[in-house]
Parts: C-alpha cells; sequence; structure tokens
C-alpha cells in the first residue's frame, strides 16, 4: 500500500523558553526532528514536513533531506495542521508524526504500520502505557475497543485514571481525513483543532478504528522543555553506546563519553571516560581515545592515538599518528602515518609528511612538512602579515632548531639544518645550513655588580 508520512514540525514551544524553533534543538549533533525523519521505516514513499513558527529556519535545515513543506499560517492546533498538509498528500495512506519525538525507532514505526494494515484499520493510533500519565491525551475504551481519545483538560475525573496514552502517532486513510477534518469542531479557550476529534468521529462512523502500543514506554516521550531535552539525549546517548560496544569499540565508561549520531568507530578502538567525538569523524581499527579529548568532522585511520586533553578539527591522521598530550589540529590539518605531534603544539592548514614529528610547544600553520622533519620546540611558522596567510614549504629531512621563526612565505630545501634561535626570511637551498643569531656578548664581572647593586636597593 502507498503510504506517505506528515511530519508535524510547525509549534512555537513555548515551554522551551528558546528563540530556536522547538524541533531544531540539537540532540547528539542532529536537528530534533531530523532523528523523527531518519525513523521513518522504508515503507514510507515521501515525507511532508508542516512548517509553521520559524518556517524559514526549519525548512532551510532540512533543505539537504529530501522532504516536501506544508505551511501552517496560524498554529492552531494538530487538526489544522494536517489541514494544511493534506493538499500535498498523494499517497491513499498516511503515517503521522510529531517532529517532538526523537526517541521513535523505525522497527516501531514498520511495527505499527504492519499493524494497521494486517488489521485492514481506517486508522490506528500508537499508544502507551504510563504509570505517570500526566499531560497525556487518554485513550478511552469501550469493550476493548477505541471509541475516543480525550485531552488531560477535557478528561472526567475517571478518565484521567486511565493508563493508556495517546502518543501522536497515527496511521490514517486519506480518504478519512478528506472527510473527517472539514468536520473538525474548535476548542475552547484558544480556538484549537484537535486530530484527535478525528478518532471520536471515525468510530461513530463505523470506521475501522485500532491501536498499537509500544513496548519500551521511552519511545512515546514528546520533548517540551529543556528537562525533556536532556532525557531524550540521556537515552539516545545510552543507545549509541551500546550500539558501539556491540560492534567491538571498549568504552572504559560508557556514562561519561558522549558519541555523536553520525560518528563511526571500528572495533578494537578504545575510548577513554570524558571524551567528545562529535560531526562525521570517523575513527578506525585499533585506535586509541585518552581522558578529555574532542574530535570533530575528522578522519582517524586505524592505529591512532590520541592523548589525553587533545582537539582534533577537521583533520586528517593517516596510520600509526600520535597526538598529544594538549595538541589542537584545527581543520584541513593532514598527518601522513607515523606522524608524532606532541604536547602544545597547534596545527592549522597544514600537511605533516610520513615519520615527520613536532614534539611540543610549536605552531605549524599554511604550512607543507616533507618526510622525517623534526621540529624542534618553540618552532613557529609565521604565516599572517597582518593582511594575508602566507605558506612555507618545508622539505624532506629537514632539523629546525629550538625556537626558531619562520617568516612565510618561504620554502625550506630537503636535508636543510636550522640552527636553534633563528629568524628566517629568506629561502633556504638542499643541504644548507642556516642560521640568524644576534653575535652573542660577555662582560666580565658585570653579573656581580649588578647583583650586589640589587641588594644594596633591598
Amino acid at each position: 500500500m502507498s503510504l506517505g508520512a506528515v511530519v508535524l514540525a510547525a509549534g512555537k514551544g513555548t515551554r522551551m523558553r528558546s528563540s530556536i524553533p522547538k524541533v531544531l534543538h540539537g540532540i547528539l549533533g542532529l536537528p530534533m526532528v531530523v532523528w523523527v525523519l531518519r525513523a521513518l521505516p522504508k515503507e514510507v514513499e515521501r515525507a511532508l514536513v508542516v512548517t509553521g513558527h520559524g518556517r524559514e529556519t526549519v525548512e532551510e535545515a532540512l533543505a539537504a533531506y529530501g522532504v516536501v513543506f506544508a505551511h501552517q499560517g496560524e498554529q492552531r492546533g494538530t487538526g489544522d495542521a494536517m489541514k494544511a498538509a493534506l493538499p500535498h498528500l498523494r499517497e491513499p495512506w498516511v503515517l503521522v508524526v510529531p517532529g517532538d519525538m526523537p526517541l521513535l525507532s523505525a522497527t516501531s514505526l514498520a511495527s505499527l504500520i504492519g499493524y494497521h494494515f494486517g488489521e485492514g484499520a481506517d486508522l490506528t493510533v500508537l499508544t502507551v502505557r504510563l504509570e505517570d500519565p500526566g499531560g497525556y491525551g487518554r485513550v478511552v475504551r469501550e469493550g476493548g475497543k477505541v471509541v475516543a481519545i480525550v485531552e488531560e483538560g477535557e478528561a472526567t475525573p475517571h478518565q484521567r485514571g486511565i493508563k493508556e496514552v495517546n502518543t501522536g502517532v497515527y496511521v490514517f486513510s486519506r480518504a478519512l481525513l478528506e472527510e473527517a477534518l472539514p468536520a473538525l469542531k474548535p476548542h475552547s479557550p484558544k480556538g484549537e483543532y484537535y486530530l484527535t476529534d478525528v478518532v471520536s468521529w471515525a468510530v461513530s462512523r463505523g470506521c475501522a478504528v485500532r491501536a498499537w502500543s509500544l513496548e519500551d514506554p521511552r519511545e512515546g516521550m514528546g520533548v517540551n522543555d529543556r528537562v525533556q531535552l536532556a532525557e531524550a539525549v540521556g537515552v539516545l546517548r545510552e543507545r549509541k553506546n551500546r550500539s558501539l560496544m556491540e560492534e567491538g569499540v571498549t568504552l572504559v565508561d560508557p556514562g561519561t563519553v558522549y558519541v555523536e549520531a553520525d560518528v563511526e568507530v571500528g572495533p578494537d578502538t578504545t575510548v577513554y571516560p570524558w571524551v567528545f567525538l562529535e560531526g562525521r569523524t570517523w575513527i578506525g581499527q585499533g585506535c586509541v581515545i585518552r581522558s578529555h579529548s574532542r574530535i570533530v568532522n575528522s578522519v582517524l585511520e586505524r592505529g591512532v592515538t590520541v592523548l589525553d586533553s587533545s582537539v582534533v578539527e577537521g583533520a586528517y591522521l593517516a596510520h600509526g599518528v600520535s597526538v598529544g598530550p594538549m595538541a589542537h589540529l584545527r581543520p584541513e590539518t593532514r598527518l601522513e602515518e607515523g606522524v608524532k605531534v606532541g604536547n602544545f603544539v597547534e596545527v592549522k592548514k597544514s600537511t605533516l609528511g610520513r615519520g615527520t614529528k613536532a614534539g611540543h610547544l610549536a605552531y605549524i600553520g599554511d604550512a607543507t612538512l616533507g618526510e622525517g622533519v623534526n621540529v624542534g620546540a618553540g618552532t613557529i611558522t609565521c604565516n599572517y602579515d597582518g593582511f594575508t596567510k602566507h605558506p612555507t614549504t618545508i622539505g624532506d629531512g629537514v632539523f629546525i632548531g629550538s625556537d626558531t621563526q619562520l617568516v612565510a612565505p618561504v620554502k625550506i630545501g630537503s636535508h636543510a639544518l636550522i640552527g636553534a634561535g633563528s629568524t628566517i626570511t629568506k629561502d633556504v637551498p638542499e643541504n644548507a645550513l642556516a642560521l640568524s643569531r644576534v653575535q652573542q656578548k660577555v662582560i666580565p664581572h658585570h653579573g656581580v655588580l649588578y647583583f650586589k647593586k640589587k641588594r644594596g636597593r633591598g
């Protein structure tokens, strides 16, 4: 059966107390509504998103996801949102999902759809049983059959005791919606139209109405405020970390490791506590990521070691690279096989060739280093003249002494030697020794006179 999906994402989300539309609040690196879109099962042929508050922002955020948009000009409830969607529907069946339910799984939605068609239903509502059903619409049954959904504010004391609640997820026939939506009446005091009223309307006309309940109550949770947002993050983070461990990754303390949705980690990699893996990061087999490190949008090939308190952003690290502790790799950094970048080294938009080492206290920016280069402590590529960034090129096997400044643009030929404490402003040819130092002067006894004078003042 041809099935489309409508994702309701028009609400403002007042309880979030935010200028950001509710459905765009982030969970593990993705907007909340994207989790809903990713949960749509393969049975869904096309997704339509109903926007309202923050329309332009929401549509821009979802532009890459291949969805169709409908606009609800004035937010007057879920029934009105479906009225806005109806002209854009072309499939005879429709799955309706709120955009603020990031914990839904594709497995559960597929089971709902399978149940619906297996029962030959006209309408199926997804429900969940809660020990504390406060805040949710209650599913009213008579003789075991669903007859209505009553919002909590309109429920009788008896109905408020019902523990089966509505999740806001439905499967409808489009023909039923075309008849039912124009018949909806507004509810006081806001004049809103409730999609839940379609249930009692369908029952009154003898339609086949069914309900299917979630096994995991957490999947039915909607996110309405920052507290619930944090709860959703916790659940999805637990799922992600469990999945990684099941695939052969060692998380020394899973409760302290933060891994975003699109991160991939290879087997036999060990991740220590308080590590953050973000964006589209790919980590290969047998890597070690030590505590307090943050890796964003980067590729780490097999056998890479990232030592404590290092930051890796938009970088590529080849097999056997070692980084840190306390190193910073900025975007467009490329470290070839066997490179070592040590403590307090910053690399930006640079390539370091195979086996090159920068052990400590260096800045390498807008530079290309060949193979087997040794970068001494305190070395700086002076890449910025106040107006423009300039490149530094260093050939294979170059030895750069400590406390050296390479003033770009400059080229150092292969196997050259740069003496410690030099400021290099001109190109250095291959196999040459370059020095730039002020002549040392020694004045006898001056130190003794200085300290005598200093003590006398004391």
